[in-house]
Parts: C-alpha cells; structure tokens; sequence
C-alpha cells in the first residue's frame, strides 16, 4: 500500500519478503485516496490537512483496506504493533492498531530485529533481506521521517521500558543490564529526563494499548491482562 511517502527501497524490500516466502504479493496504492481525503477536508473545514493529521490518516486508510480485505476474504488481520511501540503509544489508533491478533506485540523492536536475524540464520538463506533489518526504521509517513524523530534510539529505549514494565519480572541477566543501562543514564541531567519521558509516554498512552487487540504472551509481564493500569489519571 505505497503512499506518496513510500521509499523505493521499501518497496522493493517488500516485494523481496514476499518472494522469498512464497506470499501472494497483492499492491493497492493509497496515494489518491489521502489526495481525496485531504481535499475533501480543506473544503469542509477551509484547513489543509497536514503534519499528524495527515500522518495519521495514511496509517487509517491502510487499516481501512486491510479491514476491507479480512471481512471480504474471511482472512484473520495481524497487527503489526511491537512492545517498544505499544509502550511508548507510537502507533496510529484504527490504522496499524487494526486487527484480530498480535503476534509480535510482547517482543521489544530490539527482539523483533533479533528474531528476523534469528529466522535467517535458521534458514540457512536470507529470507528476510537484510536490508528491512538493518535500515533505520520509519513509518514513512512524512518526508525524510525517521523513528528516531520522535522515540530515543531502541536500544536505549528498550532497555529503559525493559526496566519500567517487566523490572524485575525479567530473567536475572536482563534486569541487571537494564538496571546497569538506566543507573548509567541517571547520572546525568540529560539521561534522567530521558527517563522520565519515556515514563511520561508510557503512562499516557494506556488508552490505545487498551484499544489494541490482544498479543500473544511470552513473558511474565505483558500488555492487556498481564498489566492492569487505569486509563484516566494525572501523570506529572
């Protein structure tokens, strides 16, 4: 689903995935829906739609047409969410959130990384190409737009949520590299307000985790009945 925002690269780093897992490669380009969407906006409201709104409206009309899809073909929708994600809120409400099922929603970006390298070594052959896994990630929804735009780098990020949502749910050797990590950042001005709106982030993007759809569990602490918080709080 190509958007005027859409990298060349990744394009053909999808058709690429598909190939090499015998998927049946199905293209349906959104670039003149979001046109429509955008103009139609400006005529009711006479106000260009851009920055998050416009951002946000790609990720919904992707969800629209995969939702379309499942409810035609009977096919169950996976959303596509990670925890690193899921935590912090970045991810769009009724547009990548959409689905029945989250395989990967209790696995960190960081683990999602390790287990496509994982799948490849198991494989003997590069069926995830190289180039999805070592790419800065992006959601390609902006020009030049970057993931770290907007979220600190994921390994620092994940060992900071690491510490935050499982603490000492985690195995032995996990909990002392994050706590090591995050003492590290505490020692400085700069490292402890990065913990801090990483806390700040996570506390207050309860309510889309709320609206997500269930993941598959795989450790002591995860989204959804693992982890029960209220929704409507003051968090200073």
């Amino acid at each position: 689903m190509p958007s005027h925002f859409s990298s060349s690269g990744s394009v053909e780093d999808s058709k690429a995935l598909c190939n090499n897992l015998g998927i049946k490669l199905f293209t349906h380009p959104i670039a003149d829906l979001v046109h429509q969407y955008a103009r139609q906006f400006l005529d009711a409201f006479s106000q260009p739609l851009a920055g998050l709104p416009l951002e946000n409206l790609q990720a919904r009309i992707r969800g629209t047409i995969l939702m379309e899809y499942s409810n035609a073909f009977g096919n169950l929708l996976l959303t596509t969410g990670n925890k690193s994600e899921l935590s912090v809120g970045y991810c769009t409400l009724y547009g990548d959130t959409n689905g029945g099922l989250g395989l990967i929603g209790d696995l960190y970006k960081t683990e999602v990384f390790a287990l496509s390298q994982h799948i490849n070594e198991h494989a003997g052959r590069e069926l995830i190409p190289q180039a999805i896994i070592v790419k800065e990630p992006s959601a390609e929804l902006a020009p030049d737009q970057r993931d770290a735009d907007s979220l600190p780098p994921y390994p620092v990020l994940d060992e900071i949520l690491k510490l935050l949502i499982e603490g000492e749910g985690l195995s032995v050797g996990e909990y002392d590299s994050a706590r090591r990590f995050t003492q590290r950042l505490q020692a400085s001005e700069k490292g402890r307000e990065l913990i801090q709106r990483v806390r700040l982030m996570v506390a207050r993007s309860e309510y889309k985790r709320r609206q997500a759809p269930p993941i598959i569990r795989v450790r002591a602490k995860a989204f959804g009945s693992g982890r029960q918080m209220p929704i409507a709080a003051r968090y200073v």
